[in-house]
């Protein structure tokens, strides 16, 4: 039965006003709530697993800030030790020894990076490690995968043209067609295409970038023979190899995809979760790599809010949490109960939807495949359903991201309360959306 409509007054009262203010109403489009029902929901606060929104709605939380919040809202630790820096200062401009403390845990649990550098976002540190790929390599051209998203920068937002190998098309006005033109897009999971690219353009390509696990458009869990492809002919070709791990970075494990694939990437970079959601984020690489960037080398970054030392204090809360032993172990075990126990449930009742998971990362694809593994693999028709399934979910006391193509997190927050009340909701609502 579809369960009545939440209240969203005062929501909408707010989308209206904003919509005086930003573009949309919104600072990010997906926030427009455009791809499902309804207004979009203006949150108040969260605790743990749990948001609360204008009108008083209470959900239980599986967008995680999009991905950072693998200890759920407000935990303590980083609370606290966020309430502690404020009262020294919130930002210098100036080194700190919070911007050692963090490097030292990170370094030292990471075996892929051997010196970073600290930027204010996700979007920033590929920037950079774009910049820094050019600037080693001494070449202009980048490849990029159809599917992938890398954040906002001009020559990464782009997408594929027409046939096998092409130059790419701006995905976004403003974008100069000569930004796309100096970066190639191909398909997922395709050695030929990426092959021919080298051939086309030999001794062109500095870099070769890839999310370390695709998660920005649905979950697209690439073979390891094919990173390993990957990793064989850029290295042969004297390209670099980047691995945007803003998503599964610290979220698959304190190596992130790198080690789940053990394969060493030339270059890194990591968003939010390294700073317990704070705004912040970080690229890597091997210490003759970085001697590249100012000061010690040609190439050129720099950012006043880098390092900034509530973020570092935040961040060193929240990685020193995640290094316990056990702390992955835990997290993936009880993603693979919940998402068992509704493949059960979508098996008993013949439904043509799939779940895809890795770590603590879930994806519901209405599809017949039993594997998806590049963009033009998902059906844009389905995702009529998933808007309903996420209207009922909403109306049950779940959030989940407000698009098909966005995946899910569990955080160490949810007990399994929560997630026996979300998985009961979720079977309610995956039938209510086959009807």
């Amino acid at each position: 039965m579809k369960a009545q409509d939440i209240s969203r007054e005062k929501s909408a009262e707010l989308f209206e006003k904003a919509k005086n203010y930003f573009p949309g109403g919104v600072n990010s489009p997906v926030r427009a709530f455009k791809s499902v029902y309804g207004t979009p929901l203006f949150i108040e606060r969260g605790d743990k697993a749990h948001l609360w929104d204008a009108d008083g709605n209470e959900f239980i939380d599986f967008c995680c800030s999009w991905g950072p919040l693998i200890l759920g809202h407000n935990n303590s630790e980083i609370r606290e030790a966020v309430q502690a820096q404020l009262a020294k200062g919130l930002s210098f401009g100036a080194p700190t020894a919070l911007e050692n403390e963090l490097a030292e845990l990170i370094i030292s649990n990471n075996k892929y990076v051997e010196k970073i550098r600290f930027v204010s976002s996700g979007t920033e540190a590929v920037m950079s490690a774009i910049r820094l790929a050019r600037g080693y390599t001494k070449r202009d051209k980048i490849v990029k995968f159809e599917g992938c998203y890398h954040g906002h920068s001009d020559s990464l937002l782009v997408k594929a043209g027409s046939g096998l190998v092409t130059f790419g098309e701006t995905s976004s006005a403003g974008v100069p067609k000569a930004f796309a033109d100096e970066t190639i897009v191909i398909g997922l999971n395709d050695k030929a295409a990426l092959e021919q690219v080298f051939v086309d353009f030999k001794d062109q390509i500095a870099a070769v970038i890839i999310e370390g696990v695709p998660a920005n458009n649905g979950l697209l869990i690439q073979d390891k023979a094919y990173i390993q492809f990957l990793r064989d002919i850029t290295k042969s070709n004297g390209s670099l190899l980047i691995f945007d791990e803003v998503i599964t970075g610290f979220r698959l494990g304190f190596e992130g995809a790198a080690k789940y694939y053990d394969i060493q990437p030339d270059i890194l970079t990591y968003g939010k979760i390294i700073g317990g959601g704070m705004p912040v984020g970080v690229y890597g690489a091997s210490a003759e790599i970085m001697g590249h960037i100012s000061p010690d080398g040609g190439v050129y970054q720099a950012g006043t809010l880098s390092g900034n030392p509530v973020a570092m204090a935040a961040g060193i809360a929240a990685l020193s949490i995640l290094a316990q032993p056990g702390f992955y172990e835990n997290q993936e075990k009880t993603t693979l109960a919940f998402v068992e126990e509704i493949r059960a449930f979508i098996a008993e009742n013949n439904l043509e939807v799939k779940i895809f998971t890795l770590g603590s990362i879930f994806w519901f694809a209405f599809t017949s495949l039993d594997k998806i593994q590049s963009a033009d693999q998902i059906e844009h028709e389905s995702m009529g359903k998933y808007k309903i399934m996420h209207r009922e979910l909403l109306n049950r006391g779940i959030y989940f991201g407000p698009s098909g193509y966005e995946v899910g997190f569990i955080s160490a927050a949810h007990t399994q309360e929560d997630l026996s009340t979300t998985i009961s909701a979720i079977k309610e609502a995956l039938l209510i959306a086959f009807e």
